[in-house]
């Protein structure tokens, strides 16, 4: 772990209570639900950046809803304005708790501050930010003396992505770097 990474982990964010039985419909920011929000699993509530709080939601039950999860909070028989004063609040786990990336993945917050570089160009920029766009994810690239170029992160265009040395290598088409 690298002295930038963070201690915990988002792995859901609180939408709005939902129907009258103390569940929560949550948008996933996970791609592992099922191990996250098992029954029993105590998950430390988060302000909207996902700064840690001493507040935990333990996990009664959930399952997939529309896109998401409803999460029925332990300890909540009904909709109560406890349960409204949640919206918003990001859901943690230890960074520990988290299963390690597959050997071709990167957690998104290790991309942040990544030099982006290409062959041809050097070094382009620095990223500043990893958006869910409807086709994938895009990054935020900022660079010196030009505006900030968003740049798919797409499989095909990666050559290499070096999470120690914060260097993320692609392969741009032709004029990508001219917008």
């Amino acid at each position: 772990m690298t002295d930038s990474s963070p201690e915990y982990l988002i792995v859901g964010t609180i939408q709005k209570p939902h129907g009258i039985k103390g569940e929560l419909f949550v948008r996933l920011e996970t791609d592992r639900p099922d191990a996250v929000f098992s029954a029993g699993r105590a998950l430390v509530l988060g302000d909207g950046e996902g700064r840690a709080s001493d507040a935990v939601l333990t996990v009664e039950r959930a399952r997939a809803f529309k896109g998401g999860m409803l999460v029925k909070a332990a300890g909540h028989t009904g909709r109560t304005p406890e349960l409204d004063e949640l919206r918003g609040r990001t859901l943690l786990i230890p960074r520990d708790q988290a299963a390690p990336p597959e050997e071709d993945e990167v957690f998104y917050h290790d991309l942040l501050g990544m030099k982006v570089v290409t062959e041809a160009e050097g070094e382009v920029g620095t990223i500043g930010e990893v958006y869910d766009a409807p086709a994938g994810p895009m990054l935020s690239v900022r660079r010196k003396g030009a505006k900030e170029l968003l740049i798919p992160f797409a499989r095909q265009m990666v050559r290499r992505v070096d999470v120690a040395e914060k260097v993320l290598e692609l392969d741009l088409p032709a004029g990508l770097l001219d917008l």
